[in-house]
């Protein structure tokens, strides 16, 4: 017994030591990346970046090569320093020959972004359903919540903990109507109510066929979205941007980014390569001319710019990503073996070497 306790003391030093030294040491070392804040800029029809470039300071440049005053960097992003621009008085009245007010820019411009962690998380399976046509200006939070099972959608009080039948045979016969086969592979809201406006909830049923559940006047709202022939959705992303052009962000089983329209519901794919939003990190800072998309992965930065209007591809530009400092190379040679518990792509905690 005694000897047994023995080697497990020693596991359990060598354990602690492969797992808090190596943390110990990227902790002291470790230094913050500088990746260029890059958008694609309409008005010169390329990548604008800003960055520390070492004794330099502050750059800001072009694809390519050509460098920007801070009030000529603001002129050639007009959609992204319209504030700047009013506070300048340098607001133009057209762009592209299309009227603008500094309101319309503002409700057409959003950003959006999901990482890896954001999909790779375990899922408490219960959902606010908030009510989408109050009439009042605030959204307010329901005194229930539901949950998608194999036989329909129950909607469970949270005061009393008990399941409320009626509403729950209301909204499950409104989806079967609709044809919506149970249960929901893929449940995608955003339930917070601090936006402007709600749209519920999209849905992937038991046959990856797409619907949208929100709640009006009290009521169901179950509308089964037309996909084309041999689309087969996987994730599934609500956006509720304010002006209200789009109701969603989606991927298929290859990685191919949709974005589903709103009014009519249209599924368009996007012009770029594969997205894999289990891998990958997305941000997409739009407006209503162009979308700049990033996406991150390990080893590269990818920027792609598509039109506002039909997503298609307009230009693409690749970071590559930097190259290891020499306390990074020193700390993978005598740190070969490590323990670490948790990851930047999820959210689960376990045992990883």
């Amino acid at each position: 017994m005694k000897r047994f306790s023995q080697i497990l003391l020693y596991v359990t030093i060598v354990l602690l030591l492969v797992w808090q030294l190596p943390w110990c040491y990227n902790f002291f070392t470790s230094k913050p990346e500088k990746t260029p804040f890059t958008l694609y800029s309409f008005v010169i029809d390329d990548f604008a970046m800003m960055g520390q470039e070492g004794d330099k300071g502050m750059v800001r440049r072009d694809l390519s090569g050509n460098t920007y005053t801070q009030a000529q960097f603001d002129s050639i992003l007009p959609m992204f320093y319209v504030r700047q621009l009013m506070a300048d008085e340098r607001f133009p009245d057209t762009i592209n020959g299309v009227p603008v007010t500094p309101r319309l820019v503002q409700m057409e411009n959003f950003n959006f972004r999901t990482v890896p962690s954001d999909i790779n998380a375990p899922r408490i399976g219960l959902y606010p359903l908030l009510e989408s046509m109050s009439g009042r200006v605030d959204l307010k939070m329901p005194g229930d919540v539901f949950r998608i099972t194999d036989t329909g959608i129950e909607f469970v009080t949270i005061a009393s903990n008990t399941i409320d039948h009626e509403k729950s045979s209301r909204f499950t016969e409104a989806m079967k109507k609709k044809g919506f086969v149970f249960p929901a592979l893929e449940i995608s809201g955003n339930p917070t109510t601090r936006k402007d406006y709600d749209e519920g909830y999209m849905l992937l049923d038991a046959n990856r066929h797409l619907f949208h559940l929100k709640q009006v006047k009290d009521r169901p709202y179950v509308r089964a979205v037309d996909l084309p022939a041999g689309l087969e959705l996987k994730n599934l992303f609500i956006t509720e941007f304010k002006n209200r052009n789009t109701l969603a962000f989606m991927t298929d089983v290859n990685n191919t980014l949709y974005v589903l329209n709103n009014k009519p519901y249209a599924v368009v794919k996007v012009g770029i390569p594969a997205f894999n939003p289990e891998a990958d990190a997305m941000t997409v800072m739009g407006n209503m001319f162009d979308w700049t998309i990033r996406i991150t992965r390990p080893h590269t930065e990818l920027y792609y710019a598509v039109d506002a209007n039909d997503y298609s591809l307009i230009k693409v530009m690749e970071l590559p990503a930097s190259e290891l400092s020499v306390a990074e190379k020193v700390g993978k040679y005598i740190f070969p073996l490590r323990l670490s518990f948790t990851s930047g792509t999820d959210k689960y905690v376990r045992a990883r070497f």
